[in-house]
């Protein structure tokens, strides 16, 4: 990757400069990285070997945990060798690169979240329609255009980080490259650049939240003409996709329609959302999803047969 900056390389200064932290924070994010990955696998082997999960909702379910991993993997790896290394250098074309996969797969997430929860509406809204709105051609349609539309969000990303010179300091008072700490640095007036994040990250975070509500409040009030038991059905699993989008939404707007200002929060909201919701996705999804656990343990039981 060409780049004339005279800033070659900068120095991630991670969570927290205290020795002793620094190795909590390694043992911590180990185990949470670790965690993460483990169980994001375990429901993509479920869902892609599982004959009684061939629905919709767990189409989606399997590119969410792929989603999740990888986003996890853009972030958490660096900050766990970090902690523990004496230089936190990384290069300048390590750095856009991360910024790049940093909103390839959060933006992924974003769409996929999205159609969960069209295909809930449509299942619960629409029951009579569902096999035909939601088949398997147009499902593999949609995760298609989500895959484009991710990809083009992260070059508009790399685009706006590419604007900006360094030519002084290299301190990045972050764990991870993104455009809001490496606007900091720029030897420029970011104003305008800013307002262009604000315009694709944070216009993408919030339009989606707003959908993603607007969407579930209508699913919530349809439900009344359901019986008892297709209501609590319905609710378990809105609940569980309600909880996520929370988890997940709340700090991306935090973070991304904002001024350029710095709160003392940011790194632990970062970390909310690049670490700790991939982290409890799995545990949603499976902890509240009895199919879920059904065809692990069948799975379970013919490898040990």
């Amino acid at each position: 990757m060409q780049q004339n900056k005279s800033v070659t390389e900068f120095i991630l200064l991670g969570l927290t400069q205290d020795p002793i932290r620094q190795k909590m924070v390694f043992t911590i994010f180990s185990i949470f990285y670790a965690a993460t990955v483990m169980g994001n696998l375990l429901i993509i082997v479920t869902i892609k070997f599982s004959r009684t999960l061939g629905s919709p909702m767990y189409f989606f379910l399997f590119y969410l945990s792929i989603a999740d991993t990888c986003f996890s993997t853009s972030t958490a790896p660096r900050l766990i060798v970090d902690a523990l290394s004496a230089e936190k250098v990384i290069s300048y074309n390590e750095c856009i690169t991360q910024v790049f996969v940093l909103h390839l797969f959060g933006a992924m997430e974003i769409f996929v979240l999205v159609l969960m929860a069209v295909d809930r509406y449509v299942a619960i809204c629409k029951p009579l329609h569902y096999p035909t709105i939601m088949r398997r051609q147009v499902c593999i349609v949609l995760i298609i255009f989500s895959w484009i539309g991710s990809f083009i969000h992260s070059i508009a990303q790399i685009a706006l980080a590419l604007k900006l010179p360094f030519c002084g300091p290299n301190m990045i008072d972050h764990y991870c490259c993104d455009l809001q700490p490496l606007l900091k640095l720029a030897c420029m007036d970011t104003y305008v650049i800013n307002l262009q994040v604000v315009a694709n990250s944070g216009a993408l975070c919030s339009t989606s939240f707003v959908l993603l509500i607007i969407s579930y409040f209508i699913i919530l009030h349809s439900l009344r003409n359901h019986s008892a038991e297709g209501r609590k059905k319905a609710l378990s699993t809105c609940t569980s996709h309600i909880i996520v989008v929370i988890l997940f939404f709340g700090p991306c707007i935090f973070i991304y329609t904002r001024p350029p200002t710095t709160f003392s929060m940011d790194k632990m909201v970062s970390v909310f959302y690049t670490i700790a919701t991939p982290f409890l996705n799995p545990l949603i999804y499976t902890l509240r999803n009895a199919e879920v656990k059904n065809a692990m343990r069948q799975l379970w039981r013919v490898k040990i047969s």
